[in-house]
Order: C-alpha cells, then structure tokens, then sequence
C-alpha cells in the first residue's frame, strides 16, 4: 500500500467520524487494509510452534500431576 492510499485512508476515515454514521462500505475498506499488514507465518513454523505449545502444555500438565500425587501421599501419611 502507498502513503497516497493510506493518507486517502485517513482522510476518509476522518470524514467519516465526523458524520458520526457506520459505514459498511469503509468497514469493510479499512478491515482489508488491516489484513493486508498481518504477517501470516509459513507452514513450518506453524507446525513448529504448534509443536512448542502442545509440548509445554504436555509439561505443564505433568508437573501439576506430579506435585498433586506428592501433596495426596503426604496427606496420606499425616493423616492417616
């Protein structure tokens, strides 16, 4: 996109807060300006990060497993 496009951007949509009025037209005009700045990941590091999480969540889930299995032996013990 150039400063032209963007500068017409803004003076469009400066007119049209100052009609106070939604329009549909500019909505949907300034939603394709903002996808067109979203920088979409390549499908490797979708899966590898895809993979970081799933992975972390794996972990985390493990230790609060592991830290409840100890507390409960405890518990156990004290008051049993």
């Amino acid at each position: 996109m150039t400063k032209n496009e963007v500068k017409d951007l803004k003076e469009s949509t400066k007119e049209s807060d100052s009609s106070g009025g939604f329009n549909l037209g500019n909505f949907f005009k300034e939603t394709q300006v903002e996808f067109s700045k979203v920088v979409w990941p390549t499908r490797q590091q979708l899966f590898s990060e895809s993979a970081a999480v799933l992975l972390m969540v794996v972990a985390a889930a493990t230790l609060i497993y592991l830290v409840d299995a100890l507390f409960r032996w405890t518990a156990l013990q004290v008051f049993h």
